[in-house]
C-alpha cells in the first residue's frame, strides 16, 4: 500500500518539482510556522545549494564541458 502511495506521489512531484526543492519548501513552511528556528533552516539550506551545486558540476564533468577551455 505505501509502495503505490509513494509511487504516485513520486510521479507528480518529480513533474512540479525536484524532491530538494520540496525538501527547502517544507522546512520554509516550517520555520514561518516556527518549528524550526533560523540556524536549523540555513543548514538545511546550505545543504539544498550544495548538493544542486554537486549535480551541476556532475552533469557539466560527464557531458565534457568542465574540461573545456575557450
Amino acid at each position: 500500500m505505501m509502495a503505490r502511495i509513494k509511487a504516485f506521489v513520486d510521479k507528480y512531484v518529480e513533474r512540479f518539482m525536484s524532491r530538494k526543492l520540496l525538501v527547502w519548501v517544507a522546512t520554509t513552511v516550517l520555520l514561518v510556522v516556527d518549528k524550526l528556528d533560523g540556524e536549523q533552516w540555513v543548514a538545511i539550506a546550505l545543504i539544498y545549494i550544495g548538493t544542486q551545486g554537486a549535480a551541476d558540476i556532475a552533469t557539466a564533468w560527464k557531458s565534457g564541458q568542465l574540461l573545456k577551455k575557450d
